[in-house]
């Protein structure tokens, strides 16, 4: 094979960046970042705790970038490659086409194997030569069994400068043990990441249920609000939880929940649709009873016409009968009607 060097130390902070956008694979976690999803070249970083669906995050990445037709290292440090592949057949995620097409490369094996710097010099190697897009770490917490705490960290930034130099998207994700603060990693790298993801798994009403939200994401607008991830068979869905008095429900108790807003929505809304039918209703009455009084009014206002013009017809007849009577007397004085 010969001799193959590899730097002590970092690249350096004078990469260039980019920004074009790229999918995680999950429409609505795009929308948490802005709408467009990750920076190209960026760090990611997924953490959480066992089972919460850090690996099931990862490969909806790998096959949304394969489905691009780009290609994808997956370094596995805990599971096999079939073993990954089977898993995330249940959730609707078939990667194995994307192996057969020579798009998605898996590169498994434990950090114990070798020393940490035979494994950089071997990724440093292997991403030469396929040039991937993208490049995942699952776990990166289990870099720490290869060597050092000091070691692990000095490993991993190294490799992240690498990808950064090399326009590179990386996505790690870091199992954190239960009883430790979550927001944290035990090697320490979160400083050097552009996006940060976090899983819990909350347990309520006798149930476990998974919270995904964004820590941060540098350069882009993105959410501050929990989603619920559920794992379903046509991949990773995420529902808004349910907020208000100052409680968060999933599962089962945000489906009841939102099932009892729903039904006193309805009954809201069945109420103010007899209202306004009572309304109507009374409206209906009063114009009929305004139509019933104006029509009587009319009758009493042409009543009052017609008498005034009998009225004024008997004045008329009244008026020529006293100037044919006075005619008829020869009265001295000449009488004309009233026009």
């Amino acid at each position: 094979m010969g001799f193959r060097l590899c730097p002590i130390t970092s690249v350096g902070l004078d990469h260039e960046v980019s920004n074009e956008r790229i999918s995680s694979g999950i429409p609505r976690l795009d929308n948490m970042l802005g709408g467009e999803g990750y920076f190209r070249g960026s760090s990611i970083l997924i953490t959480g705790t066992a089972g919460t669906g850090k690996t099931t995050l990862a490969a909806h990445f790998a096959q949304a970038i394969c489905k691009r037709g780009e290609r994808c290292l997956y370094i596995a440090f805990e599971e096999a490659p079939k073993q990954i592949i089977r898993n995330q057949r249940s959730v609707g995620v078939d990667l194995e086409p994307f192996v057969e097409k020579g798009l998605l490369k898996f590169k498994a094996e434990r950090p114990t194997a070798t020393g940490l710097e035979l494994h950089l010099v071997t990724l440093y190697s292997l991403i030469n030569d396929m040039k991937p897009r993208v490049v995942i770490i699952d776990p990166m917490s289990n870099v720490s069994m290869g060597g050092t705490l000091m070691q692990a960290k000095g490993f991993l930034f190294r490799l992240i400068d690498f990808f950064k130099s090399k326009q590179i998207t990386v996505l790690l994700t870091n199992l954190t043990s239960g009883g430790n603060p979550l927001e944290s990693t035990e090697i320490g790298v979160s400083s050097l990441m552009d996006t940060w993801l976090e899983v819990r798994i909350i347990e309520t009403n006798g149930e476990r249920n998974r919270l995904l939200y964004v820590l941060k994401s540098r350069g882009m607008e993105h959410s501050n609000q929990m989603r619920e991830m559920l794992l379903t068979h046509e991949g990773i869905q995420l529902s808004d939880v349910y907020l208000g008095q100052g409680e968060v429900l999933t599962g089962t108790a945000r489906t009841i929940q939102e099932a009892q807003e729903r039904a006193n929505g309805l009954a809201r809304q069945q109420e103010f649709e007899r209202k306004q039918r009572d309304l109507e209703r009374k409206q209906a009455i009063v114009r009929a009873q305004i139509e019933a009084l104006q029509a009587q009014l009319d009758a009493e206002q042409e009543e009052l016409e017609m008498m005034i013009q009998q009225e004024k017809r008997s004045q008329n007849i009244l008026q020529e009968d006293t100037v044919t009577i006075a005619q008829m007397r020869q009265a001295d004085e000449k009488i004309t009607p009233e026009k």
